[in-house]
């Protein structure tokens, strides 16, 4: 599918994220604005408290971005609140450094002036030492909101949604379409921003200081002021449309979320959409939060009401219990213990197992007869693997791995989704973790590992609720055990493939297979 095409197809879609951008964006910088004009208006008259505020917003802008999410999502949880407060947190040095030296660099003579004909202080500071700072301040606040629209990107990394989806999830299914797809509008719209707030910067600076005919001047500000009128009554409608529409919603709603993977993301839309059609719930989808910490921590927050987990991670990662295979003392365990320690319900397992798998190109395994982890251990000094972050760091991942067969990688790199099977196939690592019903594993024609000493505990998806949510919804477990016996490993493996190899986006394939399935008309 070439990249016009995907637009075509897509394009509701795209138009929708681009909106949700916008309106972020905006809300932001006019956070940012009401925070960073005032307190560079007091720096300015209270000369010690200068240096210690610039310096926290240097610090602030100084941590890197993802770290900066990190912390908001413990103080705010997910979604659109922690990624304003972490963009409103990056915009305030530009506004709060350009407002303090717009006021510290106006003439003195200027403000003996206004004082000596009977100004008040107040009345120096809004008619004569704002206007005067007006285009430094704008030139501050131009700089951070072209800059809040490239960091916005980031707040679908936990599920504030906006362009960064496209990217992130293209990325992640090595999908070049979907990332110019969500690269392409963030550009133009941080262009766009761009040049409307440097038409507003042009405005507040007095015509007596702009070069050129004074009739000619006139016009232009008459022309800059109606591409601005417009702009602002188009992003008021933006406002407007997106209120009424979150307005409507119906008065029964659950939120759903998912992991930040294919598989994770058409589970997450086939629940949604299974309910919607079979009751009369709606559904706030809350989709590509992130990894298993995020999205536990999400649910025991109240952010979201449904997810789908699995049942080893639950025993291992969130339990922590050392890893083992029995399938049902894992179910049980897993089912037991949620609900007492954290009022968390857990329905009936699905039919698949999407266990943890190592794989290797099928030359590596040709070339050094590899069939098995044990086989691998043997040659593992010599190798270089490329695992995930949640991997890396599990106790059932690549730790315990390594005890529990007796070998020691001989280097290890951290990458996440896609990347690491690009690198795999270019040779730059020779082993990855992946699930066992990837569909990149298929694309790639890689060959798996068998797990012969049985260290990966089992990993059957199981949905799991709060418990609040359960005696609201009662009838989602009956539904839910309609889908969970026709996912099969074969047939997720399938459904992931469609996605990661053919393109199709989750919603699409999810939907595809509930109506095929019969689940819905």
């Amino acid at each position: 599918m070439s990249f016009l095409e995907y637009l075509g197809s897509s394009y509701p879609q795209i138009l929708s994220l681009v909106i949700e951008h916008l309106k972020l964006t905006a809300i932001s910088v006019g956070l940012a604005i009401l925070i960073g004009v005032p307190l560079g208006i007091f720096i300015s008259y209270t000369s010690k408290a200068g240096k210690p505020v610039l310096s926290l917003a240097n610090i602030i802008q100084a941590i890197p971005s993802m770290a900066l999410l990190g912390f908001m999502i413990p103080l705010f949880g997910i979604g659109t609140v922690p990624s304003i407060v972490a963009v409103v947190l990056y915009s305030l040095l530009p506004i709060i450094k350009n407002t303090y030296t717009g006021i510290e660099n106006i003439n003195p003579q200027t403000l003996e002036a206004a004082k000596g004909i009977g100004l008040t202080p107040f009345q120096v500071l809004t008619k004569v030492q704002i206007p005067l700072a007006l285009p430094v301040i704008m030139a501050g606040v131009r700089i951070a909101s072209v800059t809040a629209v490239g960091l916005m990107t980031m707040a679908a990394f936990i599920g504030a949604g906006g362009l960064g989806y496209l990217v992130f999830s293209g990325i992640k299914t090595v999908n070049n379409n979907q990332i110019l797809a969500g690269a392409i509008p963030a550009c133009i719209l941080a262009l766009t921003v761009d040049f409307l707030l440097g038409l507003v910067e042009k405005l507040v600076t007095p015509v007596s200081l702009q070069k050129g005919d004074t009739a000619l001047k006139k016009k232009r500000r008459t022309m800059q002021k109606a591409v601005l009128s417009a702009a602002a009554f188009l992003l008021a409608g933006v406002f407007i449309v997106t209120s009424l529409g979150g307005q409507m919603q119906s008065s029964r709603t659950i939120s759903i979320g998912s992991k930040d993977f294919t598989e994770q993301e058409i589970l997450g839309n086939m629940m949604a959409d299974l309910i919607e059609d079979r009751t009369d719930i709606s559904v706030n989808r809350r989709l590509n939060l992130g990894g298993t910490q995020v999205c536990f921590g999400a649910l025991k927050g109240g952010d979201i009401d449904l997810y789908i987990e699995y049942s080893g991670t639950a025993y291992t990662d969130m339990l922590k219990h050392p890893p083992v295979s029995d399938m049902e003392k894992v179910y049980q365990t897993v089912k037991k213990e949620l609900k007492e320690q954290y009022g968390i319900e857990v329905l009936k397992q699905m039919n698949f197992n999407n266990t943890y798998t190592l794989a290797v190109t099928q030359e590596t395994a040709k070339q050094y007869g590899l069939e098995s982890i044990s086989d691998l251990a043997k040659r593992a000094d010599s190798m270089t693997s490329g695992t995930t972050f949640e991997f890396s760091n599990r106790e059932d991942g690549l730790s315990g791995l390594q005890k529990a067969y007796g070998f020691q990688i001989g280097n290890s790199l951290t990458l996440d989704n896609s990347p690491r099977y690009l690198a795999l196939q270019n040779g730059e690592v020779d082993v990855i973790d992946s699930f066992s019903t990837d569909g990149l594993l298929k694309k790639f024609n890689l060959k798996t590992l068998i797990d012969d000493r049985k260290f990966f505990p089992p990993y059957y998806a199981v949905p799991i609720i709060r418990e609040e949510a359960l005696e609201e919804f009662p009838e989602i477990p009956a539904l839910l055990e309609e889908l969970g016996p026709l996912l099969t490993d074969e047939v997720m493996m399938e459904l992931n493939y469609q996605v990661d190899e053919l393109q199709q986006t989750p919603a699409e394939v999810a939907r595809k297979f509930l109506v095929e399935n019969g689940l819905i008309s």
